[in-house]
């Protein structure tokens, strides 16, 4: 289970450097610049503590479209996006591919 965890906190720190990106402006503005490299810090020491228990593929899987989904939905709501229904579709068929690894795969049996 603390495998799980790991993971999330890998998205999580993930989501937070990728969303500080733009605030950065090609890492000219110190504070935003620290907070990418401290959310990608942790996002791939996490992850790498996931990979103890998750094999690599359906792990790096799980946090790339994880992280897609969370990233178009904070550009939506916080930032303005526009997402038409084709990215939408996108997105939904992005987090059903996550489910089904989680839900249905024997890749991770005994993760």
């Amino acid at each position: 289970m603390q495998h799980w965890i790991f993971l999330g906190l890998a998205i999580v720190s993930e989501v937070i450097g990728t969303s500080a990106l733009k605030a950065a402006e090609g890492f000219t503005r110190p504070w935003p610049s620290l907070v990418v490299v401290a959310g990608y810090g942790a996002a791939f020491y996490f992850l790498s503590l996931t990979l103890k228990a998750i094999p690599v593929g359906v792990a790096y899987a799980i946090w790339s479209g994880a992280g897609i989904a969370l990233i178009t939905l904070i550009a939506w709501i916080f930032l303005g996006q526009a997402l038409d229904p084709p990215a939408i579709i996108g997105l939904l068929l992005i987090v059903a591919g996550v489910a089904v690894l989680k839900l249905f795969s024997r890749a991770l049996s005994g993760a």
